[in-house]
């Protein structure tokens, strides 16, 4: 009876490890809004890390959460770090390529609860009198990442805060808000090189 239930567990095992290793080797996730602002608006509040506080949805959730901020104050270079709590956890944001009112393309390092990185970028395209911001995140999956999107919903995880967050930039760039208005975040700041030289 043990040895028939112990080969069941094993093949169930086997099947688990087979469905995992078959799960796309990349992934993206990726939401869009129009927003009734030119590009050039809208690129503003995203080229800029220090603006995202009014904006981001992730950073709603840790009131407390810790932001650093080095390098440029916007465009390539520019890098924000933050801190939080168990929900948000650790990590580092890098923007590695920064297009006028087209592009932002930011590099993601993950390291608390869960070490990962990934790329996102967050597109700018005339509409109208408007703009069509489409941000979208993407990466390799490796076999640990592919048995956890297996796991839990990652598109409707990620793309529910892209949501959030591109409905609170459409209502800052249109109501003409200033990121100060916005609850004032915990912040460091590392100035550059250039800002310290006498």
């Amino acid at each position: 009876m043990l040895r028939k239930l112990a080969i069941v567990f094993a093949l169930v095992i086997v099947g688990f490890l087979v469905v995992v290793a078959m799960q796309p080797d990349e992934y993206r996730i990726s939401r869009s809004k129009t927003i009734a602002a030119p590009p050039a608006a809208v690129f503003a509040q995203v080229d800029d890390f220090h603006h995202w506080a009014a904006w981001s949805a992730w950073d709603k959730i840790d009131p407390k959460m810790v932001r650093t901020f080095e390098g440029p104050k916007s465009g390539v270079g520019a890098v924000y770090k933050w801190s939080g709590n168990d929900e948000i956890g650790e990590g580092k944001m890098t923007i590695t390529e920064s297009k006028p009112n087209e592009l932002v393309r930011v590099k993601l390092e993950f390291f608390k609860p869960m070490e990962g990185q990934a790329m996102a970028d967050m597109t700018f395209k005339p509409e109208g009198a408007g703009t069509f911001a489409t941000w979208a995140m993407y990466g390799k999956n490796t076999f640990l990442g592919k048995a956890f999107h297996l796991c839990i919903d990652m598109d409707k995880m990620i793309g529910g805060k892209y949501d959030e967050s591109l409905t609170a930039l459409k209502s800052v760039v249109e109501g003409g808000a200033k990121p100060a208005d916005a609850a004032p975040p915990v912040t460091t700041s590392t100035p550059t090189a250039s800002a310290t030289a006498k």
